[in-house]
């Protein structure tokens, strides 16, 4: 982000926040995996030498510093140049990175607090999530922990709170399920084991409220078909009537798109990244709900690149080189809207 830009969009943010934080009508909540937001120090418990400076990205804190300010302005295209109230994070290093995300750029103008643990990942990599603390109350997290009998993988992240605005309580979780290491077919059972773990969870939650408001989001590594998330965590990707404790994938609309996803693969778009929410949530038309409508990928311009088959995202790195992009990801985003005055 050049120096003039970074200027207006701080200064911009800080005129507009307060009277953005007032409007309880709608809200956003953005989902990014950030493409390996690694901060420049060794970290001997993790596998993360290439990103310091003397490793094969030789990582520097000039360089973090620039993909800190690249991500900030991604994050508040994704919002509709408005801080989103939730912003799940996939591909974080470390608690220390995420705070500087939220201090040292343009978000700090927001007030952004977040939710973040080190999970057994080798390389050290993390989901988080940001919160707008003046208008999403926290009340719980908790990690839980996918068993995998070989390479260790990422926590999924849950968080209960209320919206400060209307007195919903939402539940939600930030995942980033098990690459495709080694081949699709090879590499499904590590993903079939996440989403039995998240299903038993949200299994509980409907137990105790089917009418729970439960939003799933994040880097799945699967396309909306598969069948761990189709068939093992049971999300619909096609629906007329919502019902009350079932689960429903917003983001199916795009699976199969030429010309739109979230992430672009030999040539051809996907979506990897998705948004899965609660029947509740569909059907609540008196209250807090979404819509299919509500669901999109932000595509701005300056987040994508030309390549052989069209556009692509603008990514961070070309193998080691940092190519001062963003992410070789787009986020996607959902809003939730309120009838309540």
């Amino acid at each position: 982000m050049n120096k003039v830009f970074s200027f207006a969009l701080l200064l911009w943010l800080g005129c507009t926040q307060a009277g953005f934080a007032e409007r309880a009508d709608t809200l956003r909540i953005v989902s990014y995996n950030l493409e390996n937001l690694f901060d420049w120090k060794d970290d001997p418990t993790t596998n993360d030498d290439s990103f310091t400076e003397m490793g094969d990205h030789q990582w520097t804190e000039k360089k973090f510093r620039r993909k800190l300010s690249n991500i900030s302005k991604a994050i508040v295209a994704a919002g509709g140049w408005h801080t989103p109230v939730v912003i799940g994070l996939c591909e974080v290093e470390n608690a220390y990175v995420v705070r500087q995300l939220v201090d040292s750029t343009a978000l700090r103008y927001a007030n952004y607090s977040f939710v973040h643990k080190d999970s057994p990942d080798q390389r050290g990599v993390d989901v988080a999530m940001l919160y707008d603390s003046k208008r999403f109350r926290l009340l719980e997290q908790h990690f839980y922990r996918v068993r995998l009998e070989d390479r260790p993988t990422r926590d999924i992240l849950y968080a209960k709170g209320v919206l400060t605005g209307t007195q919903d309580t939402l539940h939600l979780f930030v995942n980033h399920w098990p690459s495709r290491y080694g081949g699709e077919l090879e590499s499904e059972p590590k993903r079939v084991k996440a989403a039995k773990v998240l299903r038993g969870v949200t299994d509980s939650l409907f137990a105790v409220n089917p009418n729970a408001n439960v939003i799933i989001m994040g880097d799945f590594n699967e396309y909306t078909s598969n069948e761990s998330i189709s068939k093992v965590l049971g999300a619909h990707n096609k629906w007329e009537t919502p019902k009350k404790g079932e689960l429903y994938n917003m983001t199916a609309q795009y699976d199969g798109c030429e010309s739109r996803g979230s992430h672009k693969f030999d040539g051809r778009w996907g979506m990897l990244d998705q948004f899965i929410v609660s029947g509740h949530l569909l059907s609540n038309k008196r209250g807090l709900h979404t819509s299919l409508k509500w669901v999109d990928i932000c595509n701005e311009s300056f987040l994508l690149k030309d390549d052989k088959t069209g556009k692509a995202p603008k990514r961070a790195f070309l193998g080691t080189f940092f190519a001062n992009g963003y992410s070789d990801h787009l986020p996607i985003y959902i809003d939730l809207v309120t009838n309540k005055k």
